[in-house]
């Protein structure tokens, strides 16, 4: 049955980084950023691993010099996932990375240069069927704008962005997203409002310089909330000062509370009150990190009550439920097993855990 209250994307023309679409009816995509020194191949294909492990379909890299773009061609070709190369200015730091194989680049055509240098960027992604991103942020908007709108408010960027994509469009070039970020909410829901209504090219969304885990994660929200609601954002992601692989995990239950998308399991735990009693925090922090890595969707139950527990969460597929000095684990409410020992209680879960997604992938 077809939920009547899900959002409605926006219809746009489709476009592909790499091997991953974006735009039209395929699903919103998950990305990052790593926060390495690309200049470090092998640290940074480690990240990127994790965070294709978290579940980003696109990674982006930083490319600060001709170093760190050398550094791409050995990166791009262990990554699993498609690479973008971020780009500031020098043309040939992306005329670089495109030689490398990168899929995508980060870059505003009108900051690199002359029309010679924008022909030879434009010209090379063409050959190397690579999308480029406008990506216009509030604290990169030109002074001319700045002056005409009396500061980087939402017009401000999107006619920063619509000059940039004119450029593109020009060279006959259209395999093109674009982001529009501020660090204000309002700002940025404003902007990309705006934007929608003028093009219909994917749009990368974002909050950008969003904060800490906490503040940044519930201005994300807020946020890319408005706009998936609206039907607006093709690509998302979520910037923390924190571990990027808490970034993908953010985007991905940002898209699972409004039913756009669903990875890895559904984990519903209580808030705790007076009658628990057990340590429910750190319980449900070791099942959430133990469950990080798997793509299987259905959900787990982390309650505080062995009497109400099974019954409140006995929708979830499987659960787990702590008292004092007993634990007992349920399947769609019903008691499986009874553990004795709060040390107990955690690996005696992990072993119906493994049961229950081995018959689940018909090995058992």
């Amino acid at each position: 049955m077809v939920d009547p209250y899900r959002p409605q994307r926006r219809q746009t023309r489709t476009i592909h980084v790499g091997d991953v679409p974006l735009g039209g009816d395929h699903p919103v995509v998950v990305q990052s950023m790593t926060n390495t020194d690309t200049r470090d191949a092998e640290t940074t294909i480690a990240q990127i691993a994790a965070l294709a492990d978290a579940g980003a379909a696109l990674v982006r890299c930083a490319v600060p010099d001709m170093k760190a773009s050398e550094a791409l061609r050995s990166i791009r070709e262990a990554s699993p996932v498609p690479i973008i190369a971020d780009i500031h200015f020098d043309h040939k730091l992306a005329l670089a990375a495109l030689e490398a194989g990168v899929q995508g680049l980060r870059i505003n055509p009108g900051n690199i240069g002359n029309e010679a240098k924008v022909d030879a960027v434009v010209s090379a992604a063409k050959a190397a069927d690579a999308a480029i991103r406008i990506g216009v942020n509030s604290g990169s908007v030109e002074k001319e704008l700045l002056a005409k709108f009396g500061g980087p408010t939402p017009e401000a960027m999107v006619e920063s962005a619509l000059k940039h994509v004119a450029m593109l469009e020009k060279r006959g070039f259209y395999e093109t997203k674009i982001s529009l970020k501020s660090s204000s909410v309002t700002h940025t829901v404003a902007a990309y409002r705006i934007l929608a209504e003028r093009v219909d090219y994917p749009l990368h969304i974002g909050v950008t310089e969003a904060g800490t885990l906490l503040s940044g994660s519930v201005k994300s929200a807020v946020g890319l909330g408005v706009l998936l609601y609206e039907g607006v954002g093709d690509t998302l992601r979520v910037s923390l000062t924190h571990d990027p692989v808490a970034e993908v995990g953010v985007a991905w239950q940002i898209l699972r509370s409004l039913g756009l998308g669903e990875r890895g399991p559904e984990i519903i735990s209580c808030p705790t009150c007076g009658r628990t009693e057990i340590d429910l925090i750190p319980l449900a922090e070791e099942v959430e990190a133990r469950l990080r890595t798997v793509d299987e969707v259905f959900t787990v139950a982390v309650m505080g009550c062995v009497v109400n527990g099974p019954g409140e969460a006995k929708e979830a597929d499987i659960g787990i439920a702590g008292g004092r000095n007993k634990g007992i684990i349920f399947k769609k409410g019903e008691v499986v097993r009874t553990v004795r020992g709060r040390e107990n209680l955690l690996p005696a879960f992990m072993e119906e855990l493994d049961a229950f997604l081995a018959h689940r992938r018909g090995e058992s």
